[in-house]
């Protein structure tokens, strides 16, 4: 817990402060006080001073929030890409007894350790990814497809040989009834304003609608449930991948035609994914999309899903950083002691100094 710039709001160069281990020394695990500047700023700052991790101290006690990034004039900063140190939020009652206990002189050790935070009950792991098929709105966008596509791999195989049950969703929302027949919710939803998503570019006079990520969203869900019920699920992570490349909307190829041909040199029966779409211009409920909307509220120990890309685990919502290895390593964690599949045996755990 830094002795000045406890907010992290500023590079801490400027107080002449650094965390970089020593040769032999453990990773400096960074404490900071919640408020004044986002938190990717604070994880930025610490990464640049040499932390190996940040944890945020909320500055009350409530519910914790899923750490987001900014959506104000700062989402496109460049840092954002470049951050790579784990990073969470802790309640005010744990940042104060950690900070009593290095007030008072204390070495505090922190044990990072996925199997403490996700529930274990058997040898199968059951996961969902909540994501999008936009591809024009910025680093969240970016971050969603580069995951797709690093992790397929290794979903692949855990899909196949029955260690785990994914399943991908994708929020909606509705519109209200007396904006239905407006110029926004008409170009942002389908049937009648059931299921709406963003105008990708937020400007309605140019590109593609919102109403046409919806539509996409919808082709995929159905595509994995009609590769679900021919017993192969794990065909969603070719097609999103391969949709992604082949289909984007910057080259004006973000279109039934072109995802067609992606579903076809998969093998799986278009005319399955067509009858599950159905008619988007109808004034009915599209039980896919319908289901998606009832799967967003909360449930147990999973809270609502409000932000893309939302990773559960177990029914537990996933808080980490969405790349290969440390999805591998949550979803590892979820496996009943001793049934961890081959894959997980060469994944580490690590310890993290605090300061």
């Amino acid at each position: 817990y830094p002795k000045a710039n406890q907010g992290a709001c500023k590079s801490f160069d400027d107080f002449d402060i650094s965390f970089k281990s020593k040769p032999g020394g453990l990773p400096t695990f960074l404490l900071v006080d919640r408020g004044d500047c986002f938190f990717t700023l604070k994880a930025w700052n610490a990464q640049k001073a040499g932390a190996a991790a940040i944890l945020v101290a909320d500055s009350k006690d409530e519910p914790l929030i899923t750490m987001d990034t900014p959506e104000e004039e700062n989402a496109n900063a460049e840092y954002l890409q470049n951050i790579t140190i784990p990073s969470a939020l802790i309640s005010k009652s744990l940042g104060d007894s950690l900070k009593k206990a290095l007030n008072g002189g204390e070495m505090v050790n922190m044990n990072l350790d996925w199997r403490e935070s996700l529930p274990h009950p058997d040898e199968r792991v059951e996961y969902e990814f909540w994501t999008n098929s936009n591809d024009e709105c910025g680093p969240k966008c970016d971050s969603q497809i580069e995951f797709v596509k690093n992790f397929k791999g290794a979903a692949q195989i855990l899909e196949q040989k029955g260690y785990t049950m994914f399943t991908p969703h994708y929020i909606t929302w509705y519109c209200p009834e007396a904006f239905i027949l407006s110029k926004q919710c008409k170009s942002q939803c389908i049937n009648h304003g059931r299921y709406c998503a963003p105008d990708p570019e937020q400007d309605f006079s140019k590109g593609y609608d919102g109403k046409d990520v919806v539509v996409q969203n919808l082709r995929q869900a159905c595509l994995f449930k009609v590769a679900n019920e021919s017993g192969k699920p794990w065909l969603w992570w070719d097609y999103v991948t391969d949709f992604a490349i082949r289909c984007p909307m910057k080259e004006k190829k973000y279109n039934k035609e072109c995802a067609d041909k992606v579903i076809q040199a998969l093998g799986v029966d278009l005319n399955k994914v067509d009858n599950c779409i159905g008619d988007t211009e109808a004034d009915v409920d599209n039980p896919v999309l319908k289901a998606e909307q009832d799967a967003q509220i909360g449930k147990g120990s999973r809270g609502d899903v409000t932000i893309l890309p939302t990773l559960v685990i177990n029914n537990r919502q996933y808080r980490g950083k969405l790349d290969r290895g440390a999805v591998l390593k949550a979803i590892c964690a979820g496996f009943q002691e001793t049934t961890e599949p081959a894959i997980c045996l060469t994944e580490g755990y690590h310890l993290l100094y605090l300061i």
